[in-house]
């Protein structure tokens, strides 16, 4: 659930997908470091630290 599948994928059923996996990001220990990881390598797929792709590169373009 962390990652899109390897088929087509509705639009609500990714939003389900991501809400799946952003719920167990929520009370993960590991939430930040993963998150932080993501960005460094700037990680184009997946929920990592509880953010889609879309959110972690607003972060990244915040940052700058």
């Amino acid at each position: 659930m962390f990652f899109p599948p390897g088929t087509f994928e509705r639009k609500d059923e990714k939003l389900s997908r991501e809400s799946r996996a952003k719920e167990i990001c929520r009370t993960c220990p590991v939430k930040q470091p993963c998150l932080e990881y993501a960005i460094s390598i700037r990680e184009p797929h997946g929920i990592w630290g509880g953010l889609n792709e879309a959110e972690r590169k607003g972060l990244m373009v915040q940052a700058v």
